[in-house]
């Protein structure tokens, strides 16, 4: 493939603090982490929680700013709600579930089967609305409501977690397998925290009205209220909107969460599994969003359909195709880190042949950060080309001759 150095003055010229969205065509490196802060840049450690894992991730991107052991196979104890959420949010969005619909709770249901777990309270026989039972889930973490949901949907929880696994394979949980619908333990029974982290991810990106059921406080049902066990969504000092906590005690305290930066619209998930109590996961995942909103910025390289190279084409009623991307190129790097970036370009074949339609992929573009790269995807035509006539075709036929003679 051809390689092609795009300039650093262009990236430089293309600083860019609006919202940023999450780009569709990211494809996360197999190396996750970014580099390491300059150490000139004066710029502090970032904490190290005393956990079994923790990771902060960039949400548009996806790439994990830093962590540890977030490969390491973990227990995800409640945070498996997240995906049976994300499982009804699907539902619902493809037309095949309705917030009104009922369902009636059977004895497999009851909450009297989870009497030292989190329960809605539901009891059999009663015919409760989608909405109630999606609510007691995420607020709530109900295990009989999930129970009640997965029968409702698949039959069973086991045809259920089938569910579950087949929607994470398509959102890239290449770690995880789940059995059941709550997240109570099983050895077969398992995830990452940097999976839970890409589960968080997706949620927010393609479910933004199941998600926003996340940032609620409180529910009432049954008489009996409950709190949103996510301590952080009463914190004033962070933006923080979601997501799921989870506790088993061969686990400890696990939370997944997500804040947002009101000055610059970055948005970062933090995960932290294993910790000591409440008060500690909701601590340091506190430490861990706000060291990153202090010391990251979001940064736009490229604009969507910004002409990032001219080709030669060959055997078309056009001689050059303008090549760039489908979104905006944004990310999230270390504060003072940008003139270390380094854009590069690969193509797909040696010579762009005719026809050509707009949105071909044609390559590949690399962003790198002392030689690592952090942000790879797809560079496309952003142009049109047809079939040229008899005559340019029969040009480019010999001028192509001749070149491979030499």
């Amino acid at each position: 493939m051809l390689l092609k150095t795009i300039s650093t003055f262009l990236l430089s010229v293309m600083c860019c603090t609006t919202v940023l969205a999450a780009d569709h065509t990211v494809e996360v490196p197999e190396s996750t982490a970014l580099p390491p802060p300059d150490k000139n840049a004066h710029i502090p450690e970032p904490p190290s929680p005393d956990v079994r894992a923790y990771l902060l991730m960039d949400y548009a991107s996806g790439r994990v700013l830093f962590g540890k052991n977030y490969d390491d196979q973990i227990d995800p104890a409640s945070l498996t709600k997240m995906m049976t959420s994300y499982v009804i949010g699907q539902e619902i969005k493809q037309g095949h579930l309705h917030l009104s619909d009922t369902v009636v709770v059977s004895q497999n249901a009851w909450s009297k089967n989870y009497s030292d777990s989190s329960k809605m309270f539901i009891e059999v026989g009663k015919e409760i609305p989608v909405e109630m039972l999606n609510k007691g889930i995420i607020i709530a973490s109900g295990n009989d409501a999930c129970i009640a949901m997965a029968e409702h949907i698949a039959g069973s929880e086991s045809s259920f977690a089938s569910l579950m696994n087949e929607w994470a394979k398509r959102i890239g949980l290449k770690s995880t397998h789940f059995v059941n619908s709550h997240g109570l333990y099983d050895e077969n029974h398992y995830s990452t925290a940097y999976d839970m982290a890409l589960l968080g991810r997706a949620l927010i990106k393609d479910l933004p009205e199941e998600y926003q059921i996340y940032s609620e406080k409180e529910f009432y049902f049954n008489k009996i209220k409950q709190y949103n066990r996510n301590k952080l969504l009463w914190d004033t000092t962070l933006q923080v909107d979601g997501i799921k906590t989870g506790h088993l005690s061969q686990v400890g305290y696990n939370l997944v969460a997500s804040a947002v930066n009101p000055k610059n619209g970055m948005r970062l998930i933090s995960v932290i599994i294993g910790d000591v109590s409440e008060k500690s996961r909701a601590a340091n995942s506190k430490a861990l969003l706000s060291y990153g909103m202090r010391f990251y910025e979001p940064y736009t390289a490229f604009k969507k359909e910004q002409p990032l190279a001219t080709k030669k084409v060959r055997f078309g009623d056009s001689d050059e195709v303008r090549i760039g991307t489908l979104n905006d190129v944004s990310m999230v790097v270390p504060i003072n880190s940008i003139e270390r970036l380094k854009a590069e370009y690969s193509l797909n074949d040696k010579v762009i042949k005719a026809p050509v339609k707009k949105g071909d992929k044609l390559g590949v573009l690399n962003i790198s950060l002392d030689g690592k790269v952090i942000y790879k995807t797809h560079l496309v035509s952003l142009d049109n080309i047809g079939e040229g006539g008899f005559f340019s075709s029969s040009w480019d036929h010999v001028a192509m001759f001749f070149g491979d003679l030499f």
